[in-house]
């Protein structure tokens, strides 16, 4: 009786199959594609006997192609809950061998939650079917660890933790390995991934990945620090330099994250919201951190000092101390070990990256609130006093030898890193006191009028003279004396006109340093301005002026928008490989003038119409600019729709006259010329910004359509058929803007457009293509 009922069961399943699944798996409607695959995925685990088999798996693997990312997310939970039993998997051979290609290649998909799920998956297989992924698939899978979707990352960082870093058993310590034996094999293991993954070098994004999977070996910051210290074990294999490099990256990056407790940027859109018991352990690991680096890192400087790279990596961990720990531990001891290395390391280096990384930590010791503050500030004025001294008498020693002429290489190389220090502590710290505004204005004066100073003195005292002028202005108060404010607004016309001179500098790194600096100072005032009291407003009398607003944009037009310059064709391998990282660097360069230039533009320093002559290049210089002043369009657009609209259509406007007086006189307007077509093509992007929400951008598309229309018909008296409007052709680029336009609105502009037309008209040409292309446009 039982064996009939099964049998009566099986017909009934096998009809619902034949009858229903197989008429609606790739039905036309998605919901029903996902049902499907769903209940034939139940069916296998809970009957495998009768449904597991590769006559039904196909469909699955089938439907892994499917458009829908529904459809094939339930394919992978489907799959996910198949693979979890080991008792199943067995039967999957064939399927594995058929569609693991596919399933490898998912979490590529573009969907966010499918490629999870794949992730997932793939995890699952490579622990219930040793050989189901190859060694090229794994490496292919662990570079997810690298990926802007933390989701993503995450599993990809399990897969990682659990296929290369994790190996079971050892628990039995290596020889050699003493206590820390496991740990240690892990961190190298870890340190030859990341050294061998050259898709990505950003660490923080590894460690970020495998925090919640390897947090407790990521947390043994004793360990670390010992393989560094005691690199050299008896019979143990020492770490090469290119390790010890990784691993202090390592402990800076797992520091970070268990002080900080999210994720890095780009991981993130804002910062996360801890819950109590992640703010607990926030704490007990800023306390651990904080004991034991306390001790440590004085020894860690001590034996990198000469190492410009792992130093500045090491002095940013104080960051994250808990300062209070010093007092109450009464390790004051300590905290001289350390003064007393950053000291020692500041001497020795002339490293941007250090000396910035030195003058951070004492910044972040000298909190007032903290009982250690005495101590440090008097360490921090006495190394001051030292570099201000020997800045001193170089500086002595310069303007006796005939003003600077004779300085020899040595010389230049004293002072240049004499002016890096004390302008990367002059960055953090008010030096004010010392009187340093006068001593590297008068190098720069010295520059301007007689043009012999080395670029390595100019860069590090234009940076100098532009940080005391803000510690200056940051002391502006409501109770500043007029004397005082005029004495400013008197330093500030100075320094303006110097970076404006040195704009056209024959050294292209001073024109650069001089034009950023000119926009944050902008940038600056006019914040400076509309936060003030009324005496102070006198600050911003003379910024920006129309001439300093011509010379800025400028400057963009000849060395943001250049041409690249072809590169030679016979190189070999390393020299293309050179030739490349300076094209990146300049480009990087050139989109950082841009993107201080833009901002004057967002925040309403520089005139909005500015922005016409950037939008020019939009389409042109798209991959190397694009997203940068497509934010910018986004922002001005969000501050003043309607003036935004009119820049769109001023740059249009341009662009069109542009073209038409490179056309020969009395010929008409070749549409399918190069020049007209990228201005189309620039119309069509320029429309793509609106969006589909046409309520919100009705006013802007309106005006846009009004002002091309004026234009368009801009000097001609009446439209009979003999007088042809010379912009008439205008009206094919404002026809991109149609489509953005609603149903009442097209019929207002459409009969705006009537006021210019007479009917009908008696010349039909293809001289007035352009108008009635686009009348049909609005209709």
């Amino acid at each position: 009786q039982y064996e009939h009922k099964l049998l009566e069961i099986q017909n009934m399943m096998n009809a619902i199959f034949k009858g229903t699944f197989l008429n609606r798996y790739c039905d036309v409607i998605p919901e029903i594609r996902a049902t499907c695959i769903e209940e034939i995925a139940s069916w296998m685990t809970t009957y495998p006997d009768a449904f597991l088999n590769d006559s039904y798996l196909k469909y699955i693997g089938w439907m892994l192609y499917d458009k829908q990312a529904e459809v094939r997310l339930k394919c992978l939970l489907g799959l996910q809950g198949i693979y979890s039993r080991k008792e199943l998997v067995s039967r999957m051979d064939l399927f594995t061998s058929r569609f693991k290609d596919r399933i490898v290649s998912m979490p590529l998909d573009k969907d966010h939650e499918v490629a999870v799920q794949a992730m997932k998956l793939l995890m699952l297989m490579s622990q219930s079917c040793e050989d189901a992924l190859s060694a090229a698939d794994c490496e292919t899978l662990y570079r997810f660890v690298y990926t802007t979707h933390r989701p993503l990352a995450a599993a990809a960082g399990e897969f990682l933790y659990k296929r290369l870093l994790s190996h079971e058993g050892e628990e039995v310590e290596p020889k050699g390995g003493g206590k820390f034996g496991a740990s240690t094999n892990q961190l190298k293991r870890l340190i030859r991934f990341f050294l061998e993954s050259e898709l990505h070098k950003h660490v923080v994004y590894l460690i970020d990945s495998l925090w919640d999977w390897a947090g407790t070996f990521l947390k043994d910051w004793e360990c670390m620090t010992t393989l560094l210290l005691k690199n050299a074990e008896a019979d143990g294999e020492a770490l090469s330099d290119a390790h010890e490099s990784a691993l202090i990256e390592i402990i800076l990056a797992t520091v970070r994250e268990a002080a900080e407790g999210h994720p890095p940027v780009s991981r993130g859109a804002a910062k996360k919201i801890l819950s109590v018991k992640e703010k607990k352990i926030q704490l007990e690991d800023c306390t651990k951190i904080t004991e034991h680096f306390i001790m440590v890192l004085p020894q860690l400087l001590a034996k990198y000092s000469t190492d410009a790279q792992k130093v500045a990596n090491l002095l940013q961990i104080p960051q994250y101390y808990d300062l209070d720990v010093y007092s109450m531990g009464h390790l004051e001891k300590h905290l001289d070990a350390l003064l007393r290395e950053v000291k020692d390391i500041v001497a020795k280096h002339s490293d941007i990256a250090v000396l910035e990384a030195s003058s951070r930590t004492y910044y972040v010791l000298c909190s007032e609130e903290i009982a250690i503050y005495s101590q440090v500030d008097r360490a921090r004025t006495q190394l001051i006093d030292e570099l201000m001294e020997q800045l001193n008498q170089l500086l002595d020693s310069f303007w006796q030898k005939e003003e600077g002429f004779c300085m020899d290489a040595e010389e230049i190389s004293r002072m240049h890193s004499a002016l890096r220090r004390v302008a990367a502590f002059h960055n953090a710290h008010d030096l004010t006191k010392w009187n340093l505004y006068d001593k590297t204005l008068r190098l720069l004066v010295f520059e301007m009028e007689h043009g012999n100073l080395p670029v390595l003195m100019i860069l590090p005292a234009l940076q100098c003279t532009y940080f005391s002028l803000l510690w200056q202005l940051a002391a502006v108060s409501e109770d500043s004396p007029k004397e005082t404010l005029s004495a400013l607004r008197k330093e500030l016309r100075h320094f303006s006109q110097i970076c404006m001179c040195f704009l056209h500098h024959k050294e292209k790194d001073v024109r650069e340093k001089a034009f950023m600096i000119l926009c944050d100072w902008l940038l600056i005032l006019s914040h400076q301005d509309s936060n003030n009291n009324e005496e102070s407003l006198g600050l911003l009398d003379y910024l920006p002026s129309t001439s300093l607003q011509e010379r800025l944009l400028l400057f963009i037009q000849e060395h943001v928008f250049v041409e690249e310059e072809e590169g030679s064709k016979d190189l070999t391998e390393e020299e293309e490989r050179k030739e490349e990282s300076c094209r990146l660097d300049d480009l990087h360069k050139r989109r950082s003038l841009l993107a201080a230039y833009c901002k004057l533009i967002v925040y309403n320093v520089v005139e909005m119409a500015a922005a016409a002559e950037i939008y020019k290049h939009y389409v042109k210089s798209y991959n190397d600019f694009g997203d940068i002043i497509k934010e910018m369009l986004s922002k001005t657009r969000h501050n003043n729709r309607i003036q935004s609209a009119k820049t769109l259509i001023l740059c249009l406007q341009q662009l069109f006259q542009a073209h038409m007086e490179s056309q020969a006189s009395g010929s008409g307007v070749d549409f399918s010329s190069a020049s007209f077509t990228n201005m189309k093509e620039l119309a069509r992007r320029f429309s793509l910004t609106f969006g589909w929400d046409q309520v919100k951008s009705r006013e802007s598309v309106a005006m846009i359509h009004k002002e091309g229309i004026e234009f368009a018909f801009q000097g001609a008296t009446r439209v009979d058929g003999k007088c042809l409007p010379p912009n008439l052709s205008f009206l094919l680029l404002i026809t991109e803007f149609s489509n953005k336009l609603l149903k009442p609105d097209k019929r207002l502009v459409y009969g705006y457009l009537q006021r210019y037309v007479a009917e009908p008209l008696p010349c039909r040409g293809d001289d007035w293509q352009p108008l009635i292309w686009y009348r049909n446009s609005l209709l």
